[in-house]
């Protein structure tokens, strides 16, 4: 009798460890443990990318038609100077405002002997079922144009009020957090994908 216990026993090991074996292999690949990169406390991963734009979101925001924050990264490889840098923040300021943005606050920072000039876009977007806000900073990095978008959704119908509450609540301290974000990821060097 002990023996057919025993010999059940390890059948249902070897069962187990088959089933698990086999599970492990047919599942999906896990997505990434580590965040690509950092910002204003919270842990941002890789989501999306094409040509010279990546999205990011927060860990458990995967699905990119329903995320409360998103990081998107833009380079503008043909941009290399202050100049051209002011020229693509006007660019996007026009294409924010074409898409009916409402302009909170826009704003640069004068460069100096030692740092090229900076520029910051505020705006909001109202959609049928969502609002959106987005903070941009525009800066040079390795020698090229790039922003850095950070953008919070509130679902539903009628949500000014609750993005306006929001807004007073976090507004500043996220246009803080960005401008003075130095460990922000190089869309020139980085690969995502």
């Amino acid at each position: 009798m002990r023996m057919k216990i025993h010999s059940i026993t390890i059948f249902l090991l070897l069962v187990v460890a088959c089933s698990t074996v086999e599970a492990q292999q047919t599942r999906p690949a896990a997505s990434p443990t580590k965040p690509v990169f950092v910002f204003n406390g919270v842990g941002y991963f890789h989501r999306w990318s094409k040509n010279n734009q990546h999205e990011f979101t927060p860990e458990k925001q995967e699905d990119l038609d329903k995320w409360s924050d998103m990081m998107t990264v833009n380079a503008y490889p043909d941009v290399q100077d202050g100049e051209h840098l002011a020229q693509t923040a006007n660019a996007v300021l026009d294409n924010y405002k074409r898409h009916q943005a409402k302009v909170l606050k826009t704003d640069s920072v004068p460069r100096t002997a030692d740092w090229p000039a900076e520029h910051f876009i505020a705006v909001v977007f109202g959609r049928p079922n969502f609002i959106e806000v987005a903070f941009a900073r525009f800066k040079l990095v390795d020698g090229t144009g790039c922003s850095f978008v950070y953008s919070h959704r509130i679902y539903g119908e009628k949500v000014g009020d609750e993005m306006s509450a929001w807004l007073s609540a976090n507004g500043a301290a996220v246009e803080k957090a960005l401008m003075e974000w130095s460990s922000m990821p190089s869309p020139i060097k980085s690969r995502w994908d």
